[in-house]
């Protein structure tokens, strides 16, 4: 009894843990979820906000904004392809972590950046823009290089398996149509066996007239062949019978003499 008990207190431990797990769990997913929502609805919205300074301010507000605007999307489109690839390319992983490098300082130039927006000396922002200009050029330099090597070497792969399928088809459709290089070969082979044939030669019909052991027969035979209709034979002889008398045997009755009255 005290084993039973002991064993349903062991699941009942057991079933609670597992609650517990599962659903710190599905807060954290959830929580996560929630995190990534929140964080892709403000920079959509700080996008948009820096889009609109871009082209509705002049001056040093709106440098500011461009510079923010393109360092941010190459970053973005640089940090999407390169997690795209290295799902399917492993030996993107170096390039990964050289970008993971970049982006600290791309997150830097942008935190910089954003406090110019708000610094009130506007001549002192005037004449930090060249420097920042440059540096914003150079880190989106690098990430283009690393996205379109990334790219390159995608389409790279395609093309070299689009190649090696394009080969396989070829020797299939091939193997497919082997008919259409055994038939002329064969028809060759069929004309050459008839050319070859002795005793005929192209466009030789006649048929040869039938072996005979007797000479005379194969005479008779060419001559009825040219000379039309068969004779008919003639008629022979009727042979008389032997006037002698015919042999007798004992067993036979002799002949009566005929008697006259």
């Amino acid at each position: 009894m005290e084993a039973a008990i002991t064993i349903l207190a062991l699941l009942l431990v057991a079933f609670v843990a597992l609650g517990v797990y599962a659903t710190v769990k599905a807060v954290g997913a959830a929580k996560r979820g929630v995190d990534r929502t929140i964080t892709q609805a403000r920079r959509t919205v700080e996008d948009t906000t820096l889009r609109a300074k871009s082209f509705g301010q002049v001056g040093v507000a709106g440098e500011l904004a461009q510079l923010r605007l393109s360092l941010r999307t190459s970053m973005r489109a640089t940090q999407d392809a390169l997690h795209a690839g290295v799902a399917e390319d492993a030996s993107l992983a170096e390039s990964v972590a050289l970008f993971r490098r970049l982006s600290a300082h791309g997150l830097e130039l942008d935190d910089e950046l954003k406090r110019l927006e708000r610094e009130p000396d506007r001549a002192t922002v005037a004449g930090l823009l060249p420097k920042l200009r440059e540096r914003t050029q150079r880190i989106t330099h690098s990430a283009e290089s690393l996205r379109w090597a990334a790219r390159d070497r995608a389409r790279q792969f395609a093309d070299d398996d689009l190649d090696a399928l394009n080969a396989q088809i070829d020797i299939e459709a091939g193997a497919l149509r082997h008919w259409t290089v055994d038939e002329p070969s064969s028809r060759a082979s069929g004309a050459g066996a008839s050319a070859t044939t002795p005793g005929r030669g192209p466009g030789t019909d006649w048929p040869e007239p039938a072996a005979s052991a007797d000479p005379s027969a194969g005479s008779s035979t060419a001559d009825e062949a040219w000379s039309g209709p068969a004779r008919e034979e003639s008629p022979q002889a009727i042979t008389a019978p032997d006037p002698r008398p015919r042999t007798t045997y004992p067993w036979q009755k002799s002949t009566r003499p005929e008697t006259t009255n």
